[in-house]
This record gives structure tokens, sequence and C-alpha cells, in this order.
């Protein structure tokens, strides 16, 4: 391993620390290290390994544009749990490192800053040791993984501009993320197999989505592999059971629930925009042509 360049002077002015009960002793072994190094920290206790994580990970993230440094450390069983969790807020590059090369190259070439250490696999005086290598290795250092020599230029160059990427992760609101899907940044996707309809999807498995359909459009009879969820934001549908040859309207703040494998059709009397959630991945399998749908509501409507 390359000698740490970096001094006293240097180190973090705080760290944030956490664990699970499967991390708890050697967490509570690292705070009383890092305590005597003089080094400020925050332990934040011990609770499950995802909370632990997205706590430390959280407070990381919160700092990340302040003009203190801030690090985090978190233990689990493995160090892998915690990680994730961490790494799931913008700006925070977690790694579980299990010996000292793996800490040296986390902060030499993703310029890490929350440790994850194994309370299963690492010692108390193995943590130490790793946690010191990492605390004192500089962004772009010599490192195991560059044969201890200095990165070449090109390489150094790359670093340095994914740092900047790196930020960007998990800041844009534009993305599929429920959380950062406000309206304002809503952008539907129109329904191919459903002229007039659209539809943004908010997350994956299980599934939401917002969907939009103009006045006077037409689902033609079909059916899907999973069950449905149905809320009205607003507007007026009206919803054709086939199987179970049942008719429902509905308007602003009304619920429908649709069974797997259920034959419906749907007609749109207003511009209406609906939320709805599966289990699963979208399909969807037609039974009848528009044609015949726009026929069969319209052979309704002559008889009421």
């Amino acid at each position: 391993m390359a000698e740490a360049t970096s001094t006293a002077t240097d180190l973090p002015l705080k760290i944030i620390t956490g664990a699970d009960a499967f991390g708890a002793s050697l967490k509570d072994a690292m705070v009383s290290h890092l305590r005597s190094l003089n080094i400020d920290v925050e332990d934040t206790g011990v609770s499950s390994y995802y909370s632990a994580g997205s706590e430390v990970g959280r407070r990381v993230s919160a700092s990340s544009s302040s003009s203190s440094v801030i690090r985090g450390l978190v233990c689990c069983g493995t160090g892998v749990g915690v990680a994730m969790f961490a790494n799931k807020f913008p700006g925070v590059y977690a790694a579980t490192c299990l010996t000292v090369e793996d800490a040296v190259n986390a902060r030499s070439i993703s310029d890490c800053n929350v440790l994850a250490l194994s309370g299963a696999k690492t010692s108390p005086e193995s943590a130490v040791e790793i946690f010191d290598a990492w605390i004192k290795t500089p962004f772009k250092s010599p490192c195991p993984a560059s044969g201890s020599e200095p990165w070449s230029s090109e390489i150094s160059s790359f670093l340095d501009d994914s740092l900047p990427e790196m930020r960007q992760i998990g800041n844009s609101t534009a993305g599929s993320c429920a959380i950062c899907c406000l309206a304002k940044e809503r952008e539907f996707t129109p329904v191919e197999i459903m002229p007039g309809g659209s539809m943004k999807i908010m997350r994956e498995t299980p599934t939401s989505a917002i969907v939009k359909f103009r006045a006077g459009s037409v689902e033609p009879a079909h059916h899907h592999t999973f069950g449905h969820d149905v809320v009205v934001i607003r507007g007026k549908k009206s919803v054709w059971n086939l199987s179970k040859k049942e008719r429902v309207d509905l308007v602003d703040g009304d619920y429908l629930f649709t069974p797997a494998g259920d034959v419906h059709r749907v007609k749109y009397h207003e511009d209406t925009e609906f939320f709805i959630s599966w289990d699963g991945h979208w399909d969807i399998f037609l039974d009848e042509d528009l044609d015949t749908a726009k026929k069969a509501i319209e052979q309704e409507a002559s008889w009421s």
C-alpha cells in the first residue's frame, strides 16, 4: 500500500456512525477509536441495517453542500446492507471494505465518503487498520488498483470528470422515482394501443401510474394478467366488466378494483385523469377492436 500522504489536519471534522445489532459492537469500538483521534463523532445508535444505512446516508447527503467535511461509518453483519441503503442518497458513495486494499481503492478511485464494515468478518483491530487507511487516503492517490503507481493523465482526467457526474445521480426530479415525480415534472407517454390515452409510470413492481384519457376516448374490451386498483382524480368514465356483466360509472374520487383476467371496456365522457396500481409489469391483451367497442357502446346508449 502506498504511504498515506494526509496528516491529522486533513481528517474530517465529523464522522456520523450507525449500525444494526450485528455490527453494534464493532461500531462502538470504532467510535472509541475515532474519538481517540479527536474526530467529532455523531453516533446515530443501533437500529435495523436499512434504517442505520439510510440515516447515515441521509445525513452525509444533507451535508454534501456544506463547507464542513463530513463522512460516514456504518456497520452491519456483512457491511453490504448498510452500504446499499446509504447509497440511496445523492452525493453518498458508500463502499464495503473488508481489507486495507479495499479501503485505499475506494478512496482513490471513487472518493468514497461512507465506510461500511462487516461485524461478522472484521475484528476491531482489522477495522482500525481499514479505517486509518481509508481516512488518510486522498482521492486519486496511488493505490493497489493502480499498482501503487500514480494514475496516468488519461485515467486521472476520467476520475476528475466522474465526480460531477456522480453528484448528479439521484438529484433529477424528471426520472421515474415515485418520490421525485412531482406534477410539474410529469411527462406522459402515449398509450399506442389505446388512442387518446397517455400514461406516466410512477413506480415499478409493485407498479403505479397516472393515466389520462381525452373526452370521447374508448378502451376496447381487454384484460390484464394482474388485478388493478383505480382511483379517479378528475373526470368521468364508465367501465363495463364484461366477465361479470356489470357496469360502473366513476367520477372524481371514485375507486374501482378489477380482478386479474376480467375483460373490461371503458368509455371516457370527459377529459379524465386517474391513478392506477398493480403488482408486476404492465401488460394488456385486446379482446375486441376499437370499432366493435364503439358500436357496442352506441347500441347500449340507444337502448337507454
